[in-house]
C-alpha cells in the first residue's frame, strides 16, 4: 500500500481500487490525537485501516510524539499491538 502522509492536512491516506481510506489526527504540543479512521466498505476487511494506523504510529515514534487514540479503531489497535505502548499519552 502506498500510504501518503499529508502533514498540513493532518491526514494519512491510501487509495485502493478507487476508494480512499484515511486516518485523521490533531497535533498539539508533541501529542498526536488520532480522531478518525475511515475505510469504505468496498475495501474493508483487507487490513487497510490497520496499515494506516501502523504507519501513523510509526510516524509518531519517529517524530517523538505521544499518541492519544480518540477514535475507537485506533484505541482497539493499540490494545492489540503492545509494541506501541510506549507512545500512549
Amino acid at each position: 500500500m502506498d500510504i501518503v502522509h499529508d502533514a498540513g492536512a493532518h491526514r494519512f491516506s491510501v487509495e485502493v481500487e478507487g476508494h480512499r481510506g484515511v486516518v485523521d489526527y490533531r497535533l498539539r504540543d508533541g501529542v498526536m490525537t488520532i480522531t478518525h479512521t475511515g475505510v469504505p466498505p468496498a475495501i474493508g476487511g483487507r487490513g487497510v485501516a490497520a496499515e494506516l494506523t501502523r504507519i501513523a504510529l510509526e510516524t509518531a515514534r519517529r517524530e517523538g510524539w505521544k499518541v492519544v487514540p480518540a477514535c475507537s479503531y485506533a484505541a482497539a489497535y493499540l490494545r492489540t499491538h503492545p509494541e506501541f505502548d510506549d507512545l500512549v499519552a
